[in-house]
């Protein structure tokens, strides 16, 4: 009897985890990069530019376009306004990781002070329009900038109650401290020997009434300057003393 050919049907090879791993759809490598808002702000790029400032060299003048805000990464910054008359005032001085010229975000057309770099500065400009949008689109920028707009309207209200209630001798001795980093992680510094009559317009009074307290708040061991200040923890004693 005659043998019937039967079809051979061809087997299939088991699928190999390989080839499913292959098969799986993988999301783009640019997606898994988390947003780092340091390093956003430490390089240039798309609406960001690093400037270098020599100490004096001024970053933008009072009623020039306000167009971009301002990131400090080494050096510092003064923040001065200049009255109708001529009389200008100190109205803050700035450090490295503080922003400046954020009035632009708020509509503010011009800028109401001028700055100008205290020592040899490294500065971020970061325009308007990408500012805004990353502000919009990452959460851990749009934090840490809110972290520092309330702590600098802490310092503003803190500005204000020193000028209301306490003396010239105090309140000196606070810009002192506040220029030390007094408090800032408890860490002293040297900073450069500065100008009596910067000193005098923060503080709100004379030239000579500065010479005198300066002069009070070495001989009592305060202070140190020869080339550079040097601020002690004691001089907090002027401070809390009634």
């Amino acid at each position: 009897m005659a043998r019937l050919k039967t079809k051979a049907r061809p087997v299939k090879a088991p699928k190999t985890r390989a080839k499913q791993v292959k098969r799986r759809k993988h999301k783009p490598a640019q997606a898994l990069v988390r947003f780092n808002p340091q390093a956003f702000l430490d390089t240039v790029g798309v609406g960001r530019f690093i400037g270098k400032y020599k100490s004096g060299e001024v970053i933008f003048l009072q009623g020039d376009p306000a167009d971009a805000v301002f990131y400090i990464q080494k050096g510092k910054v003064q923040v001065a306004v200049v009255s109708k008359q001529g009389k200008e005032g100190v109205v803050a001085v700035l450090g490295a990781g503080e922003f400046f010229g954020e009035g632009c975000l708020a509509g503010q057309p011009l800028h109401i002070s001028t700055a100008s770099a205290s020592v040899d500065s490294s500065i971020v400009k970061i325009e308007k329009s990408t500012m805004i949008r990353v502000l919009r689109d990452e959460p851990t920028l749009s934090q840490m900038f809110m972290s520092f707009l309330l702590a600098r309207n802490v310092q503003v209200e803190a500005d204000l109650v020193d000028q209301l209630f306490n003396s010239s001798e105090k309140r000196l001795a606070r810009v002192l401290l506040l220029l030390a980093n007094i408090g800032k992680e408890g860490k002293m510094e040297q900073i450069p020997k500065i100008n009596q009559e910067i000193l005098a317009s923060r503080v709100g009074t004379t030239r000579s009434r500065i010479n005198f307290f300066m002069n009070k708040f070495r001989k009592l061991g305060f202070i140190e300057y020869n080339g550079t200040l040097k601020i002690h923890t004691s001089l907090l004693n002027v401070i809390v003393h009634d």
